[in-house]
């Protein structure tokens, strides 16, 4: 919980009226937060496809659990921008368009390309090594044909790259970068399918780059290796979208 500022009068010790009386004790994680949590997870790593109308009935029973949970869950996440409400009150994975996908790749470079240059200085000689681990495991995993490819290598990749934002030692920025990996999940299940499809770049190219900058502190190099891997997946989605727009006229 973040802390509460308190008024000064003057005086050591408790203070008139503040704030503190209002509040009351916060129990362990709720069921509801716990839902809310695998939710968000799976959102993030691309579990659910594009325009995919998610029924609360359905979910509850995947998770074991009641409906008021799920139905609080799906709310927060829309309000995050991770859903969206429909008129008849269902609520769906929001559909990959052009115009969000730009928004998105640009805050994404903005934002942590500077989470890049935060986190340099003070990264070790561990966490390369966890780097080139990780990597190395999504290598294998782009390479497997198992059911889960998508969301395996998703995972992976989050590891791979929260373990340099969180070098960074940003309480403000770390919230942001979540929420629009979180918008983003729609656009990682994609781009996974098309780095297969398009046999391309390989999908850690990016990631050798990054650590070998990293590795040289060369900031302008990393911040560039960064930027390059994202626009790269969102570059793949775009040109599909130009081709399916091709292909309609």
């Amino acid at each position: 919980m973040n802390a509460v500022s308190e008024a000064s009068s003057g005086t050591t010790g408790s203070v008139v009226g503040s704030g503190h009386a209002m509040l009351s004790p916060v129990g362990r994680v709720t069921l509801h937060d716990r839902v809310y949590g695998e939710l968000r997870r799976s959102l993030i790593h691309g579990a659910f496809a594009a325009g995919e109308v998610l029924r609360i009935v359905d979910l509850a029973e995947t998770l074991q659990t009641s409906t008021m949970p799920v139905r609080e869950a799906l709310g927060r996440l829309v309000s995050e921008q991770a859903l969206e409400a429909m008129p008849n009150r269902s609520v769906r994975v929001p559909l990959i368009e052009r115009r969000r996908l730009d928004d998105l790749a640009q805050a994404r470079r903005l934002v942590e390309g500077e989470m890049v240059a935060m986190a340099l200085p003070h990264l070790e000689a561990t966490d390369f090594a966890a780097l080139r681990t990780l990597t190395r495991d999504c290598e294998a995993a782009f390479r497997s044909d198992g059911p889960g490819k998508a969301h395996v290598t998703s995972e992976f990749n989050h590891a791979f790259h929260f373990r340099i934002y969180e070098a960074a030692g940003s309480a403000v920025l770390i919230p942001i970068v979540e929420s629009l990996w979180l918008q983003s999940g729609p656009y990682v299940r994609m781009a996974a399918t098309l780095h297969d499809e398009m046999k391309g770049h390989p999908g850690v190219h990016f990631h050798w780059v990054l650590i070998d900058a990293l590795e040289r502190r060369d900031r302008a190099a990393a911040v560039a290796a960064l930027s390059d891997d994202i626009t790269y997946s969102f570059n793949l989605i775009r040109a599909r979208l130009e081709r399916d727009e091709t292909g309609r006229r």
